[in-house]
């Protein structure tokens, strides 16, 4: 049997319920023909116009607080590119047959992003529930005593939901403010490696919850050397802000008296196996002689570093790659690649926010990273990291967090 070609327009029209599609700008896009019909708004009505020009707040209630919770979650929506949920919602609406008056009404809010392929919030689908028959019923004396207490009842619970969202959110921030204090702490800017160049950068993620697992790390070695390090935590929040401090030390130190960024990621590998929550980070080690012009390098299943040649080519360091930390049952050696470089090149490392988006293969990120170091790679490493954040980053943020260290070479 073939597989029927579907008319998801016509779907969305004949969907049950009130279903509408904004803009980031929150302008209508479209609404199903159950929004119409429930709304009192024809589609010309709608299309093209900012939501609240359409559906002011009542000026005749002064506790009126629909527009400005309905705002708050669509703008949240757009802000981290999830979905929110909204507490029983009272927003009354102005009978169209009659200006002046307003017609109470309950509502059951959803709003959830349509994102595209770079994760940027395209449309907020915007769902609502009508509610208003099932708290106001109409009947009798009693029927609407009744119901009239069952509206207090439920408006209510609704407005204690929203205080405990609100306090949830308030507690979320603060947890955002002291992990984002102690990521700052943990990773401040780097001191000179000897008498090259460098630029690190650390970008948190626009969701109060995913910040803090990514780390960098630069140290000054014997010689004209460097070791450079970037890694990623799974998890976030202030636990991983806590276990990204515990490897970035451990690999700091061991940096300082392994013979090579292999025998540097074993000990880290057996530190991590008595750290909580450091199983499956992901880690990636360079050592930089300027004396022999090279760059050893071994990774736990990070992504690779990019290597940008002077005559505007980029290869990655891919010939390394293990499992990340923790991921075998037993120690085993872990693998080094070397490779030459020329000066005036350029090493980059960074973490999977740089160059990974929602349903889109890693070697599309890979491929958007080369590119950007093509016509960026003249710049100096401040200028060239600034550079690569505006031209990878989506504008509206991203949902994971990224770390990003460029050495001149």
């Amino acid at each position: 049997m073939r597989n029927p070609q579907i008319n998801y327009l016509a779907v969305f029209h004949a969907l049950p319920g009130m279903v509408a599609l904004l803009t980031p700008d929150l302008v209508y896009a479209d609404a199903n023909e159950d929004f119409l019909r429930l709304a009192g708004r024809t589609r010309e009505q709608l299309l093209g116009r900012y939501i609240f020009d359409v559906f002011p707040e009542n000026p005749n209630d002064p506790a009126a607080a629909g527009m400005r919770e309905t705002r708050e979650s669509m703008l949240r929506v757009v802000a981290t590119g999830a979905r929110d949920t909204m507490a029983l919602l009272r927003y009354d609406i102005e009978d169209r047959e009659r200006p002046g008056h307003w017609v109470e009404h309950f509502w059951s809010p959803v709003n959830a992003p349509v994102l595209d392929a770079d994760g940027n919030v395209l449309l907020i689908v915007h769902r609502v529930e009508e509610v208003t028959e099932l708290i106001r019923a109409r009947g009798g004396p009693s029927g609407s005593s009744r119901a009239h207490a069952l509206e207090a009842e439920l408006y209510t619970r609704s407005r204690e939901l929203q205080e405990i969202n609100e306090r949830l959110r308030r507690a979320h921030a603060r947890d955002r403010e002291v992990a984002l204090a102690l990521q700052d702490a943990l990773l401040p800017a780097p001191t000179p490696v000897g008498h090259h160049r460098a630029a690190v950068r650390y970008q948190p993620a626009v969701n109060n919850l995913n910040v803090c697992g990514d780390w960098y790390d630069l140290v000054d070695l014997p010689g004209d050397r460097i070791a450079v390090a970037v890694g990623d935590v799974v998890g976030h929040g202030l636990k991983a802000a806590c276990v990204m401090g515990q490897l970035r030390s451990a690999l700091s130190a061991a940096a300082r008296v392994a013979d090579g960024p292999a025998r540097a990621l074993e000990a880290l590998g057996l530190y991590a196996r008595r750290v909580e929550g450091a199983e499956s980070t992901t880690v990636v080690k360079a050592f930089i002689d300027w004396t022999t012009h090279t760059v050893v390098y071994s990774s736990a299943g990070h992504p690779p570093p990019a290597l940008l040649h002077p005559d505007g080519t980029v290869n990655f360091l891919d010939q390394a790659t293990d499992p990340p930390l923790g991921a075998r049952p037993e120690h085993a050696p872990r693998p080094e690649a070397t490779t030459p470089f020329s000066e005036g090149g350029t090493l980059v490392l960074y973490t999977d926010g740089l160059i990974e988006r929602r349903d889109e293969d890693i070697d599309v990120g890979l491929a958007r990273l080369s590119d950007a170091l093509v016509r960026h790679g003249q710049a100096a490493p401040e200028a060239l990291a600034d550079a690569l954040l505006a031209d990878l980053l989506p504008p509206a943020g991203v949902t994971d967090d990224t770390a990003l260290v460029i050495i001149r070479l």
